[in-house]
């Protein structure tokens, strides 16, 4: 009898595992669209640039593919906000409550989120680069580690919300 000898990739393990991940989210994240909570909004796909939310309370509201580009979002509540796939590029997130929001697959290039709270967010694939992230709290938010890696270089600062510290909340070296 041959003794076969399994070595196990991690690398492609861990490619696996994220691409399951991915499948069953996006699964999840389709089934609902079916029905929006109580008081949300549905602004799926809509031309939104250079509109000002500022200060609102948009929980749970839905911007899946929307064009934000340079709007102003600075000290809204975006808690459980779906952004998937939205183009975010140069918005201004300062301040926000982006609690378990989907930024899944956004375009958040020189975003602001300086003192943004992002605890639990979804962020798998989003873009960064670029980004102010001074005081951010990226508490819990599942990122890919190139990614992690990019907002590591540019961590700094207290979240005065939550009083973490920006890079003991993305685990940098």
């Amino acid at each position: 009898m041959k003794r076969v000898n399994h070595k196990i990739n991690h690398g492609n393990l861990s490619k696996f595992v994220l691409r399951i991940f991915t499948c069953v989210f996006t699964a999840i994240l389709a089934l609902n669209l079916l029905v929006l909570p109580a008081g949300a909004i549905d602004y799926t796909k809509r031309n939104l640039e250079d509109a000002d939310f500022s200060g609102q309370d948009l929980t749970d509201s839905v911007f899946d593919k929307a064009n934000l580009r340079s709007s102003n979002l600075s000290n809204a509540n975006l808690q459980g906000v779906r952004f998937f796939g939205a183009n975010m590029d140069r918005a201004n997130l300062e301040g926000a409550d982006l609690t378990y929001a989907v930024l899944d697959s956004a375009r958040m290039t020189r975003v602001n989120l300086t003192n943004a709270v992002l605890e639990g967010a979804f962020a798998t694939n989003t873009k960064f680069e670029g980004a102010i992230i001074d005081g951010a709290d990226f508490t819990d938010v599942f990122l890919r580690p190139d990614v992690e890696e990019l907002l590591c270089s540019l961590a700094k600062g207290t979240n005065p919300v939550t009083g973490r510290d920006t890079k003991d909340t993305l685990f940098c070296p």
